[in-house]
């Protein structure tokens, strides 16, 4: 898959965005989103709460500050981040998983799954098992099958939503084999895809052992 330009090409153009309009808040939720891709976690942080200050109005759509707080191991914010898109957005099942992911690691998974907010209207299938995984209503095969019918995008986020569950469950090697076959083997132009780049980088995890894993891992 070829993308475009680089990504600091592509923040070097958005630095030059805000140089010439300071007070556009959507100019600094673009530039946070590239520096996520960046690994940069507190400098997207940065960004998406100046926008925040431009216009508070963002607030309940900023999912993407969500995403940066859980990698900042903000956990309780990105919680509440997560709770404040869905009073606009409650059928989401990405932001219903990313606050339960959020709450997992602040607060344990029991009292996640305990506070697991009801989804029901996601039209994609993949999401639709992710949610029922989380909720302790399949397995994760049934996840793995349903996103395989989806295709490559069906794939990567069947693989990296197994990955991010396992994490907040603690289990390392687990999340580690899904997180790496997302990231390396599943390549979308998507910002979720960046957001497995991010994880594996952050995580020091070897993106070499995803062939490895795949040939050693046994499926539950």
């Amino acid at each position: 898959m070829a993308f475009s330009i680089s990504l600091e090409q592509e923040l070097a153009r958005w630095n030059e965005v805000i140089q010439n309009h300071p007070l556009d808040p959507k100019a600094y939720i673009r530039r946070g989103m590239v520096n996520f891709k960046l690994a940069l976690v507190n400098q997207s942080l940065q960004d998406f709460d100046r926008a925040e200050k431009l216009d508070s109005t963002l607030s309940p759509y900023m999912w993407q500050r969500g995403l940066s707080y859980y990698y900042a191991e903000r956990f309780e914010e990105g919680a509440a981040q997560f709770e404040l898109d869905l009073s606009v957005n409650a059928q989401d099942v990405e932001e219903t998983v990313w606050r339960y992911l959020c709450l997992a690691r602040s607060k344990g998974v029991t009292q996640a799954q305990q506070q697991l907010l009801t989804v029901r209207n996601d039209p994609r299938p993949v999401m639709s098992c992710v949610y029922e995984f989380y909720a302790g209503n399949c397995t994760p095969d049934e996840v793995l099958v349903v996103g395989e019918k989806e295709g490559k995008r069906g794939r990567f986020y069947s693989h990296l939503y197994l990955g991010l569950y396992y994490e907040a469950a603690a289990d390392v090697e687990q999340a580690r084999h899904y997180i790496l076959k997302a990231a390396n083997e599943y390549k979308i132009d998507d910002y979720m895809w960046y957001l497995a780049d991010v994880h594996q980088k952050l995580r020091a995890w070897n993106p070499k052992l995803s062939s490895l894993y795949s040939s050693t891992h046994v499926p539950h």
